[in-house]
């Protein structure tokens, strides 16, 4: 019998696909206790890598930079037979590079803001000065898609 792992895995390509529908991403940095430090983030896709921002001075900055080790999550479904899922394993890494950090800003407002009139670009990318953007290098991948089941479990 075929495991169930192998019948509900992504393709490489449904997991692109999931990565640009995805609105966001539970990410975990470890604490300073050790501990899982886990925020809700909006992400970006440039020239195929996942990248976020954060303050500078935030904790997800200071965890990142005393080990950059990340696992994060993307999903979605109310139901079983509807779950989808993303989770990666990656290692962050930081740019403090201004044009690095406004091109991710831009993306990010591009991704979420834009077509509402809650906030302006300008006043999106005022931040950029007190922020870090990072890429995530995502190692290893799993995924999941309940729906390809067809409602046996």
């Amino acid at each position: 019998m075929t495991k169930k792992r192998s019948l509900i895995s992504m393709t490489d390509a449904e997991r692109e696909a999931f990565l640009a529908e995805g609105r966001t991403l539970n990410l975990a940095s470890l604490g300073p206790r050790g501990r899982p430090h886990l925020v809700a983030m909006w992400y970006c896709i440039l020239d195929g890598s996942l990248w976020c921002w954060t303050y500078a001075k935030s904790q997800k900055a200071i965890n990142l930079r005393r080990d950059p080790r990340v696992t994060g999550l993307i999903e979605v479904g109310e139901r079983y037979e509807e779950l989808r899922g993303l989770t990666l394993y990656a290692t962050a890494q930081i740019s403090e590079d201004p044009d690095q950090v406004l091109m991710v800003g831009r993306a990010l407002f591009e991704r979420y803001q834009s077509g509402t009139t809650a906030v302006s670009l300008g006043d999106f990318l005022g931040s950029a000065p007190k922020r870090i953007a990072f890429l995530l290098d995502v190692e290893e991948y799993v995924s999941w898609d309940h729906r390809k089941l067809g409602g046996r479990y």
